[in-house]
């Protein structure tokens, strides 16, 4: 493939932009200093602050998927890399998903909780572009579809889980105390409607597992902290597990269903 100067400006801009992310990542969780995230917003965004809301071992999960981003950075600046079609097609949308990953901590730490949820709604749009592009170009061998797949199927699945978490906490933190009274009912319904999302997004990419893989983990731990926690609520914990289970097990089906009929089609 021909080498265009662009090529090695989206390379240094995927670079810049993941650089970003862990440098905001260390500042909008307090490591300079600053307020934890669970601290944040007078602790909206703890593990207690709305219904809706993971238990605190769930956001482990970062770990991983910064160390598939921060893997796929260097392994895109890799001149092998550089005029490949895939790379020209997702590097500028893995790069603007890492700023604003960085961009959500740095407006916790330092702004508003509507803002926060201007921020995440915009990373979770950038994330379902990035990921549609990833099933339109399929992957070729295991390091793409670890590093581009991977990376941003993890991405998107937590950040779906993660956005109704903080519409939660906001809504939980400004409404009035009446709303109190439908948390459950509203916890529940909008539990399914992510569940029933899930699966169709799982069916329209073909199967892929990464999304559904992030978010059976942020609802397992939602429900952990539901049944096991406060705020507790049993309804709202024993619907995440069962969405859970669904959405992982309908996957997981539809993939093998899927592996089976093309080599089915491979012997004929």
């Amino acid at each position: 493939m021909v080498t265009h100067g662009k090529d090695l400006v989206r390379q240094i801009g995927v670079l810049s932009a993941t650089s970003f992310m862990i440098i905001a990542a260390l500042v909008g969780g307090g490591a300079f200093g600053g307020t934890p995230v669970q601290d944040l917003q007078d602790g909206a965004l703890a593990e207690d602050g709305s219904v809706l809301a993971p238990a605190g071992p769930a956001f482990s999960i970062w770990s991983v998927i910064y160390v598939l981003l921060v893997g796929y950075a260097v392994w895109q600046a890799l001149p092998g890399q550089r005029a490949r079609s895939r790379q020209r097609a997702l590097g500028w949308w893995i790069a603007l998903s890492a700023v604003l990953n960085g961009c959500w901590l740095l407006l916790a730490q330092f702004t508003t909780l509507p803002l926060t949820v201007a921020g995440i709604v915009a990373l979770l749009l950038v994330l379902c572009i990035a990921f549609q592009r990833t099933v339109a170009i399929p992957a070729e061998g295991l390091l793409d579809s670890l590093l581009i797949d991977g990376s941003t199927g993890l991405h998107l699945g937590w950040v779906s889980l993660a956005t109704v978490a903080n519409t939660s906490a906001w809504l939980t933190a400004t409404g009035p105390s009446e709303w109190a009274d439908a948390a459950t009912v509203l916890g529940v319904t909008v539990l399914i409607v992510v569940g029933i999302i899930a699966v169709i997004l799982a069916w329209a990419s073909g199967w892929h597992i990464a999304p559904a893989l992030a978010l059976t983990w942020g609802l397992s731990w939602l429900a952990v902290g539901r049944l096991t926690g406060e705020p507790s609520d049993v309804a709202i914990g024993t619907t995440a597990i069962v969405i859970a289970v669904v959405v992982l097990l309908v996957t997981a089906v539809g993939k093998a269903a899927d592996r089976v009929i093309d080599m089915r089609n491979a012997e004929a």
